[in-house]
């Protein structure tokens, strides 16, 4: 068995670097809440009641020989190369990984520590939008498109309005094609689509105004214009120079911090150029995986290479319209995107919002 490593962070990345080394090292993963949380199901948790309870996944099958604790990391001390938390507890580590993610807009959010106290958080917003008469998005990408659909499944008596200050849906993408697609779905369920359109809230309580002035009335706004990085308390705790100007954890190829041999960070903590999806905190954690192995195993003639981690490129970029309807963006070297269809999009995310895989990988069964 390897040394400790404390992993900070039970999201997407921190779950699967934890899970690849269980057994092979003396794992503890430290969270701020009881549970794992599966954002990718919390858009239409916050929309449907029948989906409150479907993000949360208990930690408790994750690790076989490792732990999991629940607290807040207040610092890490490189000198005693220890994890402190809020409670003064310390943890030892010979190698430390910071997984802490980041802060995604409402409804996307994990509220509080407890199941109990999220699963409220998410009763409010099913009652805001079962009651509202016009819904504002703010932000054409990926979340702000899946959300204006799911709100007008949800509530197609409602006026609905998709603002986004960029030319094009999904330009993040680089292609025009899903933009299109998006737009015509959009357009065809009755949501009013807004491009070129910077929103700001506006002098009187339920408006917003855009950047030439005009005016829009909403009951209820949700922006969905992009994440925060957990990095705050390392910025507090004097490691700011571990951060670049957006507050990311600066990384080499390796996925290491700062040149220090002993300290990894892994997924949409760090500042690897890439979409900031699932599928690439997972590939992050798998090279991570590898390389802290490779550290335990530095020397003598079975020691291991560490492999340097190449930004993912190709990743399909999955975006559902509701349970039935999506797309899936196959992105083509030097060429415009694919765009699979509704059958594709259906099997692969939009039914499940890939929840009986996520049980799976917290050691839970599908239901």
């Amino acid at each position: 068995m390897y040394g400790d490593v404390v992993v900070i962070g039970g999201g997407y990345a921190g779950v699967r670097l934890a899970k690849r080394l269980d057994g092979t090292a003396r794992v503890t993963l430290v969270d701020r809440k009881e549970v794992f949380f599966h954002r990718v199901a919390s858009l239409r948790a916050g929309v449907r009641p029948e989906w409150t309870h479907t993000p949360f996944i208990p930690y408790d099958r994750l690790l076989r020989h490792g732990r999991v604790i629940a607290g807040k990391v207040q610092r890490i001390d490189t000198t005693e190369r220890q994890v402190v938390l809020a409670t003064g507890e310390r943890l030892p580590y010979d190698v430390v990984v910071i997984a802490t993610g980041a802060d995604y807009p409402e409804p996307a959010r994990f509220s509080g520590t407890t199941t109990e106290e999220a699963a409220k958080s998410f009763a409010e917003h099913q009652r805001d939008v079962a009651t509202a008469e016009s819904i504002l998005v703010v932000g054409g990408g990926p979340s702000g498109v899946e959300l204006s659909a799911e709100l007008r499944l949800a509530r197609p008596d409602a006026r609905v309005t998709l603002a986004h200050s960029g030319p094009a849906l999904l330009d993040l993408t680089g292609s025009e094609r899903p933009g299109r697609r998006a737009l015509a779905w959009l357009e065809s369920h009755d949501v009013e689509v807004r491009l070129g359109s910077f929103m700001s809230p506006g002098n009187d309580y339920g408006t917003y105004r855009d950047a030439r002035g005009t005016v829009l009335q909403a009951d209820l706004s949700f922006w969905a214009t992009g994440t925060t990085p957990n990095t705050l308390w390392l910025r507090l705790s004097g490691h700011g120079d571990w951060l670049n100007g957006s507050g990311h954890v600066k990384v080499d190829r390796t996925l290491r911090v700062g040149g220090r041999p002993d300290v990894f960070a892994v997924g949409d903590v760090n500042d690897v150029t890439e979409l900031k999806i699932t599928p690439a905190a997972l590939a992050q954690a798998d090279i991570a995986a590898h390389n802290i192995r490779a550290h335990f195993h530095g020397s003598g003639k079975h020691r291991r290479e560490p492999r340097f981690y190449r930004p993912l490129r190709r990743t399909p970029l999955i975006v559902p319209f509701g349970s039935a309807d999506g797309m899936t963006v196959l992105p083509v070297p030097g060429g415009e995107s694919a765009v699979l269809g509704s059958r594709t999009t259906t099997l692969a995310k939009a039914k499940t919002l890939m929840t009986p895989y996520m049980r799976r990988q917290l050691g839970y069964g599908a239901a």
